[in-house]
């Protein structure tokens, strides 16, 4: 890699990506929304281009003059007013990127940024891998636009593309300014709900090991192969434990929360963000049932083929807790 382009380059794992490449000498093109804040990628790019993936104009010149892209770009949500954002950008201006960079006879290799939630959910506590077909046509949005996305990318590898796909678990870890769902998970537990027995599981990585996973898949990834992006799998109950552990908070005692009590809150709780506040719920009951399941998942592949080694998850949420409340989201 010589030069590439980032999309979604401000954003939660983008930035971190941006920084990474900048590490090992890269040049960076950063592609970013016409009125995003770009403080925490400034030192690391060269160029910040502006625009709208929508815009396949926008999209065919971005990619001129670099061999390697990274399209991270996409909507991270499990509650919107109005879905029709995400689907946009999500599957159109993924579109729109992969075909530029078809195209495009200077882009030599694209990684494309799936999602954990694209690839389907065993039973119980069995753990799921790349090989496991999607069964989550009943989720949120954004589950369900991530694997149609991604389907879009395999076709794209199909007719030729060296293009490798990374599928991020729930990351945790610094420079999370939006905060990203998953941030909200730490912040809602620290501030609170650490006592809560939830039910369901998830698999949680370190943001910067995702970042490192992104640039292992430029540079080993092989074209059409998916590569999950994750580290520990744990228990609900077991990752609020951890969280009010290292937040030095006492720890004595959980109270069980049954599903029906979370989606009766959930329903109630966006009930009132829809025809009251106009802003995002606390709870939502697409992430209530979708988080019900113990989303377990094998990072084994990412590790032996392209050298991928995840930290201590307790680092990540110690590094996490800190940055939020430094930055006074806590």
């Amino acid at each position: 890699m010589k030069k590439v382009l980032v999309t979604g380059a401000a954003g939660f794992i983008g930035s971190h990506v941006v920084q990474q490449l900048h590490e090992k000498g890269v040049e960076i093109k950063a592609a970013v929304l016409p009125n995003e804040s770009t403080t925490n990628i400034d030192a690391y790019v060269s160029e910040v281009v502006r625009g709208d993936l929508l815009d396949k104009d926008f999209t065919n010149e971005i990619v001129k003059g670099v061999d390697t892209v990274f399209h991270l770009a996409a909507v991270y949500a499990v509650w919107m007013e109005d879905w029709r954002p995400l689907w946009e950008v999500n599957l159109q201006g993924s579109r729109n990127m992969l075909w530029a960079c078809h195209e495009c006879p200077d882009v030599k290799k694209v990684v494309y940024t799936s999602s954990l939630s694209a690839i389907g959910i065993k039973p119980g506590k069995e753990v799921s891998n790349e090989d496991t077909a999607f069964n989550q046509y009943h989720a949120t949005p954004y589950v369900l636009s991530k694997y149609l996305s991604q389907q879009e990318a395999i076709g794209f590898a199909d007719h030729g593309m060296d293009i490798s796909i990374v599928n991020p678990a729930f990351p945790f870890g610094p420079g999370d300014v939006g905060p990203t769902p998953t941030g909200d998970i730490i912040i809602t537990i620290a501030n609170g709900m650490s006592r809560l027995k939830l039910p369901g599981g998830f698999n949680a990585v370190d943001v910067r090991d995702v970042a490192a996973g992104h640039i292992l898949a430029a540079e080993k990834g092989k074209a059409g192969e998916l590569y999950v992006l994750g580290n520990t799998n744990v228990t609900a109950q077991d990752f609020c434990r951890m969280v009010a552990e290292i937040d030095g908070k006492s720890q004595e005692r959980m109270i069980p929360v049954s599903q029906t009590v979370l989606e009766g809150t959930a329903m109630v709780a966006e009930w009132v963000s829809k025809n009251v506040t106009h802003k995002k719920p606390p709870i939502s009951l697409g992430a209530v049932r979708y988080g019900n399941q113990y989303i377990y998942m094998d990072c084994s592949k990412a590790k032996n083929d392209l050298g991928y080694q995840p930290r201590d998850i307790r680092i990540s949420i110690k590094d996490s807790l800190r940055w939020f409340r430094e930055n006074g989201y806590l």
